[in-house]
């Protein structure tokens, strides 16, 4: 090989490299926002509303005992 063409080879393999971590980047971004509340919508909103809604059944199951 020349070295033109293990020029071209090392650059290819960081561009793949860049773009792989770019999108692992994106993706650890995207679930971490998930799990931060934000007023409704986001998932660990909806565990929230689930959580005080058992704690609510607890309460009442526990009241009747």
């Amino acid at each position: 090989m020349t070295p033109t063409d293990w020029a071209t080879f090392v650059v290819s393999i960081i561009a793949i490299a860049t773009a792989f971590l770019a999108t692992i980047r994106w993706l650890v971004k995207h679930y971490l926002n998930e799990l931060r509340p934000n007023g409704g919508s986001s998932l660990k909103d909806s565990v929230d509303r689930l959580e005080r809604q058992v704690e609510k059944i607890m309460i009442i199951l526990m009241e009747k005992k």
